[in-house]
């Protein structure tokens, strides 16, 4: 199982509201795609951290994040949610279950 993490700082004028939104509009959007085992989102409890907002996706292996991020539902996303709030992003994949070699997940 892959775990994939992207942390994100907002432009300066994602007001708190805004920010509920996109939490909202992450989920909606993200768990329409058959290959994410599941969506979790949500903002940093300190507002003045670095990386505010971020957002975490379970998938089966590399290739179902592969076929994820040309999907044109998660195209679509990145570039109606993410790209227009987020001055940059940081996203880190995880192999989540000890012993298996990700070459072959």
């Amino acid at each position: 199982m892959v775990h994939h993490i992207t942390l994100c700082k907002l432009q300066p004028d994602v007001s708190p509201e805004k920010l509920e939104q996109l939490m909202m509009t992450t989920r909606m959007s993200l768990l329409k795609i058959p290959e994410i085992l599941s969506v979790r989102c949500g903002k940093n409890i300190r507002p003045d951290a670095e990386w505010p907002f971020f957002v975490a996706l379970d998938f089966e292996s590399l290739e179902k994040l592969a076929m994820t991020e040309d999907d044109a539902i998660y195209m679509k996303f990145v570039a109606d949610v993410l790209r227009p709030h987020t001055t940059d992003r940081l996203v880190l994949n995880y192999e989540m279950e000890p012993g298996k070699n990700v070459k072959y997940s």
